[in-house]
């Protein structure tokens, strides 16, 4: 048996002797699910970003008629197949628009003899399910069946965003509808992938429910049980957990790395750990699972040691994360970028910032890239401090040129936040600007906390702006938007405006259907 893990009251002998873990690591094929989830990645093209930032900037929301290739006409674009998808994955932010792009495209004679690819479509029900806006999207799924271009996958999005939004029936309703598109069954494997998509937005239960009535159907394998065994695992039901995987082995089928790596992550991320006894009894647990694991000759790998790291980390023991950290790399395993991650966020958190900044240079020199988690780590740190100098030369660094890392959505948001609560408008709309600009769209909390952080300066125009903007790109606004800007237009003697913006969300209701909801919102006495 391995030697035990360091617990937190350990004298720097016990320290020292911090579980090694083996580098062996897990098969390939049951690391993970195929990636029939995975649209094309955003691939470098200085052509898509700046006719992206040209529809951004130009496109007129209020003359739908007009079309977006009109733009890009002017400038003798050659718009190919693949330009497109990289300009829709550009403007996954801005749901109308990519979906004018996609229509205008279909019309267009460069595509009259081969209609947009099927990356094309499945962009666009993407970018309108993170809008909600699933009429539409059901729209261009008849679209790109029409043209060939209907598949799994396309399914599989659209039942993603049906589950982030909490519409788990209408998500297993379009998954049992992709027959009547594709012109076959799903087969087990687009099955497992609901169910693992299910259990990724903590609805472990309903994918327990289908995998019972169609268990007959689908031949169930590791892969099933492993997902529920993750699903249940994420709502903190070790119980049921363990009921699957007493079902799993009843059923002949060992548990693999992946499936006592789930377990290990439930048993360290959902425990509390403070006071200290907490921890010892969580480290304790750990070292448990690990002896079931060396009983059963399954041998930890990397990902155990990062989830063991991480555990360290959320108790902030940063001399424990040190010393597992140096271990590990003792041993000549390679730490990833979560691992790195994990011991920066202890570091910083700690009050460590100097530390942990050396350990970023550290990862950069060994090749390991960060990711944005890794600096938005410091600005989490920053922001603590209301250290605006330290957040804004980070952030000059990542959108440098030539930065192998750029900012993503939460670095935009946590900056601003951190500047409306600091009240510095001016760097708040230079963020904003910078962000538009860039390939990272605004989301709904973005424009939340822009609203919101005018309103509570009493900006009322800029506030009504940037609402009218949030309906024009085809976001819902949250009901406390509507009733905090409601409530201030009011006590500014606005009604007027009020009821323009107002007409305006009425408006998008009517063309895209349910999903933006009329609010009825009681009249405010003063």
């Amino acid at each position: 048996m391995p030697p035990p893990l360091p617990a937190a009251g350990g004298s720097a002998a016990r320290a020292a002797a911090v579980r090694l873990l083996c580098t062996v690591t897990s098969p390939a094929d049951a690391a993970s699910l195929p990636h029939l989830l995975a649209l094309p990645p955003v691939a470098p093209s200085p052509a898509a970003d700046e006719l992206a930032r040209l529809l951004l900037a130009h496109h007129n929301p209020f003359h739908p008629a007009e079309s977006p290739l009109q733009l890009l006409s002017g400038g003798g674009v050659s718009l190919s197949g693949d330009l497109l998808v990289q300009i829709l994955i550009r403007l996954r932010g801005a749901s109308k628009l990519a979906l004018s792009l996609l229509h205008a495209a279909r019309l267009h004679p460069c595509f009259a003899s081969t209609r947009p690819l099927a990356d094309a479509y499945d962009a666009v029900v993407d970018a309108l399910g993170r809008a909600r806006q699933f009429d539409a999207a059901w729209r261009v799924v008849v679209d790109a069946s029409a043209d060939g271009a209907a598949s799994p996958r396309t399914f599989a999005v659209l039942a993603r965003r049906y589950v982030a939004a909490g519409m788990t029936r209408q998500a297993i309703r379009a998954f049992d509808d992709m027959e009547a598109f594709v012109g076959r069954e799903p087969d087990a494997g687009e099955f497992a992938t609901l169910l693992d998509t299910l259990c990724k937005y903590k609805y472990p239960k309903v994918a327990t429910e289908i995998f019972n009535k169609r268990k007959y159907k689908y031949e169930p394998n590791e892969k099933m049980y492993t997902i529920l065994i993750y699903g249940w695992c994420k709502v903190n039901r070790n119980d049921m957990a363990h009921k699957f995987l007493k079902d799993m082995i009843g059923h002949g089928i060992e548990p693999n790395i992946v499936t006592y790596n789930i377990l290990l992550n439930s048993i360290c991320r959902h425990a509390s750990l403070h006071p200290d006894n907490r921890f010892d009894k969580t480290v304790q647990a750990a070292e448990g699972l690990l002896k079931e694991m060396h009983d059963k000759r399954i041998e930890p790998d990397v990902t155990s040691y990062s989830i063991i790291l991480h555990v360290y980390s959320r108790a902030h023991k940063p001399e424990l994360c040190l010393c597992m950290f140096h271990s590990m790399k003792e041993r000549g395993i390679c730490p990833t970028v979560a691992a790195y991650t994990s011991v920066i966020k202890c570091l910083a958190s700690c009050g460590r910032l100097e530390d942990a900044e050396t350990l970023l240079d550290e990862m950069v020199a060994e090749g390991v890239c960060p990711s944005p988690a890794t600096y938005n780590c410091f600005f989490k740190e920053y922001r603590g401090r209301k250290d605006a100098s330290g957040a804004l030369q980070l952030y000059n660094k990542m959108k440098a040129p030539g930065s192998p890392t750029a900012p993503d959505i939460h670095t935009y948001n946590i900056l601003l936040g951190m500047f409306i609560k600091l009240d510095r408008y001016g760097t708040v709309m230079e963020i904003w600007s910078n962000m538009c600009e860039s390939t990272v769209c605004p989301d709904l909390d973005s424009y939340t906390l822009l609203i919101h952080g005018f309103c509570n300066s009493k900006k009322w125009r800029e506030a009504c702006q940037f609402f009218m903007e949030m309906i024009e790109k085809g976001f819902l606004p949250q009901k406390i938007t509507f009733e905090t800007l409601y409530r201030g237009l009011i006590q500014a003697d606005m009604l007027r405006t009020w009821r323009r913006l107002k007409r305006r969300v009425d408006e998008e209701a009517a063309k895209f259907g349910d999903e933006f909801k009329l609010y009825h919102i009681k009249p405010y006495k003063r």
